[in-house]
């Protein structure tokens, strides 16, 4: 939250006291520097998403900066390199506290809820726009949930938002035809309603049963 207002502030006085290029000229800057743009950009997003700054600005960044299909890519690549990130981090630092708290019944079903459903159980709330991004990472990293799974919810979970929010920065510059533009929203929204048709179809996850208990001797 912090570092969200200091960014903002920055900007607001950057922009007050700065000449502030157009779209059309950051593109071009951008287009100059080649492939060094491209993996500069790539590298900051998967980075700086891990504090957590929001990847909204990145993704509009994107489509403004590298154009729909290139930005597209580069911001779904770096989506899945900052969950990693977020993800290694947590769970290199702070598992056994969870696993310290899994007597205590809302912990264990979140981590039941994750470790169980899969792909699907985090794709559900990586659709979810009010759940930040870096701390779900971070949640993820400290539950019972296997590396790969998780890549490829994040994945599938984050493409229909990221693929919107690119082509809306693509669209600053002037230069996406309408009807791109719109196919790319509706591509984006029919995404996005049949991974939640699956996760609904496919339901929650069935909790373990309890295991019986020892006799004393």
């Amino acid at each position: 939250m912090i570092i969200g207002l200091v960014l903002v502030v920055a900007f607001v006085v950057a922009a007050l006291t700065l000449p502030v290029p157009s779209p059309a000229e950051l593109r071009a800057t951008a287009e100059d520097a080649g492939a060094a743009a491209v993996v500069l950009f790539l590298v900051a997003y998967a980075v700086f998403t891990v504090i957590p700054i929001p990847r909204t600005v990145f993704n509009l960044a994107a489509g403004l900066l590298l154009g729909d299909v290139v930005g597209i890519v580069v911001a779904l690549t770096a989506t899945v390199v900052s969950g990693l990130l977020g993800f290694l981090l947590a769970r290199g630092l702070g598992r056994d506290a969870v696993f310290r708290q899994l007597h205590r019944t809302p912990v264990r079903a979140v981590n039941d809820r994750l470790a169980d459903g899969g792909a699907l159980a985090v794709a559900s709330l990586r659709l979810i726009p009010v759940i930040p991004f870096a701390p779900f990472s971070y949640c993820c990293g400290v539950s019972s949930i296997r590396l790969r799974p998780y890549l490829l919810g994040t994945a599938l979970g984050s493409f229909p938002g990221t693929v919107a929010v690119v082509v809306l920065g693509d669209a600053l510059t002037g230069t996406t035809p309408p009807l791109l533009l719109a196919c790319y929203v509706v591509f984006a929204g029919l995404g996005a309603l049949g991974l939640l048709r699956v996760i609904r179809t496919t339901g929650p996850a069935q909790p373990h049963p309890p295991e019986p208990e020892r006799a004393l001797n």
